[in-house]
């Protein structure tokens, strides 16, 4: 009986041995036995085939960051936080990657708003020396893996652009195993480092730029409990660049008198999408029936949560910035019309994403529509007042109750859904102000108001949560500003499996 269709490739060799082969056996216990081995134990534990023929690059990431148990911050099916493909959807929407693949530059980007410490090497800025001496740390521990891009045609395979992790290093033969993601095509299989490296030297011809490594490992800080910047939306490109280079540049025009000039020259040029760029970490729940009782870890976030936002408005940054958002007749009313929406409206955003995580359908969106919403709050268990809204999210004919936790400021005092409840504009641009680089504000000509706003904006004296807040902000604002660079002449990768 004739079958149509492809069942796997043979893999070349050589260059390539196959891990289970004889001689692929013979590499690993050798290996095993000089101990360059260490990661290949975690990575083999969360080793998965790519689901689509252009996600080799997620498929690695999501294998790379569950295998150093880097929390996604969010649950992917279930009660589960775990990092899948899917989830794997700022920087490039997925129906890009589907279709084109990802570039360097764009899962570097990708692998940092994921909450990894990474570190990009391509190979016209780096050494085979170098790369041998980061694949051989890596291999001799399980707190830092590698992803190789390459081009599969340089080790005589078929297919051009490829991503996957390097699962060890046998130090006396000099070979690297590849952990290939496209297990549908070529098996596991170890490659001269010599001839991995030539494949990584090669130019990308959608980018034309160079291939190259990434070192990923867990970052050294957690992630904000209030505040995160967003790369989701492409918008995230334009408000990186303003915050990290025009408004030096406005401040040094300008001839500003006070702090009241200082703030109204950052906010007036806000760009109009700015409100998609940062965001507030919200606590959504399913709705159990019969019960509003918190869980001891949901009051426990709850609870760091509005003591971040207390000391946010205990600081005098953010006097200036409510002065400045209350004045009535202010030329600056309307600058952050984002987050000026009441908060009903801000929940059924919320809790229809809560929802699509909720249900495992991140990827998707366009799907769920919140009918409903209601601003209440309750109390139990001789527990303070805490304020929750509630939506009725609508997927197709299927319904689905949800919560969201909100922090309460310290001016809340009814459980008001009016007064006092975050997000609010003050707070969340009082946080991102303290996170501007300290250099933004060296431009200001009035030696004496460069000095008052440098004191405002220090993060020297401010409480270790909100100071751990504030430089988490700070360091993703980094990250986005190399991301950036990142991109130029990267904008159409195609890495194909």
């Amino acid at each position: 009986m004739a079958m149509a269709g492809l069942y796997r490739r043979i893999l070349p060799s050589p260059p390539a041995v196959e891990f289970a082969s004889l001689q692929g056996k013979e590499l690993f216990l050798e290996a095993i036995q000089r101990g360059t081995m260490e990661n290949f134990y975690r990575l083999i534990s969360y080793f998965q085939t790519q689901s689509e023929p252009a996600y080799c690059g997620l498929a690695s990431l999501s294998m790379v960051l569950n295998a150093l148990a880097i929390d996604p911050g969010r649950k992917w099916k279930g009660p589960w936080r775990w990092f899948d493909e899917s989830m794997l959807d700022c920087c490039e929407p997925l129906e890009t990657v589907k279709e084109k693949g990802i570039s360097f530059g764009k899962l570097v980007c990708l692998a940092h708003c994921a909450g990894a410490k990474v570190e990009a090497f391509r190979t016209n800025h780096s050494t085979i020396d170098d790369f041998r001496k980061y694949v051989l740390r890596c291999s001799t521990s399980d707190d830092c893996h590698v992803i190789s891009s390459y081009d599969r045609s340089v080790l005589k395979q078929t297919g051009t652009g490829h991503f996957s992790p390097i699962g060890g290093y046998h130090a006396e033969r000099d070979m690297a195993l590849i952990l290939d993601v496209a297990r549908f095509k070529y098996p596991p299989h170890w490659v001269p480092l010599k001839i991995l490296w030539d494949a990584m030297n090669n130019v990308d011809s959608s980018t034309g730029q160079r291939r190259g490594f990434v070192l990923i490992s867990r970052p050294h800080s957690e992630p904000g409990q209030l505040y995160t910047l967003s790369c989701k939306h492409e918008s995230w490109v334009g408000v990186a660049r303003y915050l990290m280079d025009d408004v030096p540049l406005l401040l040094k025009s300008r001839e500003v008198k006070d702090i009241q000039e200082v703030l109204s020259v950052v906010f007036m040029s806000l760009p109009s999408y700015f409100g998609q760029f940062i965001k507030w970490v919200a606590e959504v729940r399913r709705r159990e029936d019969g019960g509003q009782s918190l869980s001891p870890e949901e009051k426990a976030r709850l609870a760091v949560k509005e003591e971040v936002l207390r000391q946010v408005q205990d600081t005098g940054l953010f006097k200036h910035v409510a002065e400045l958002l209350s004045s009535a007749h202010s030329c600056c009313g309307n600058l952050y019309s984002g987050h000026e929406e009441n908060l009903p409206n801000i929940a059924a955003s919320v809790c229809c994403q809560g929802a699509q995580i909720l249900s495992g359908n991140s990827a998707f969106s366009g799907v769920y529509c919140c009918q409903e919403t209601c601003v209440k709050c309750f109390k139990a268990n001789g527990d303070k007042p805490v304020t929750v809204v509630s939506g009725t999210v609508v997927n197709g004919g299927t319904e689905e109750k949800m919560d969201m936790l909100v922090p309460s400021s310290k001016t809340n005092s009814g459980c008001s859904c009016a007064i006092g409840i975050h997000p609010a504009s003050n707070d969340v641009l009082t946080a991102l102000l303290l996170a501007l680089p300290p250099g933004t504000w060296s431009g200001i000509k009035d030696e004496k108001l460069s000095k008052e706003i440098s004191n405002l904006v220090s993060t020297a004296n401010l409480p270790t949560l909100l100071q751990e807040e504030v430089l988490h902000l700070r360091r993703q604002l980094h990250l986005l500003k190399k991301c950036q660079e990142d991109r130029v002449d990267d904008d159409l990768g195609s890495p194909l499996a």
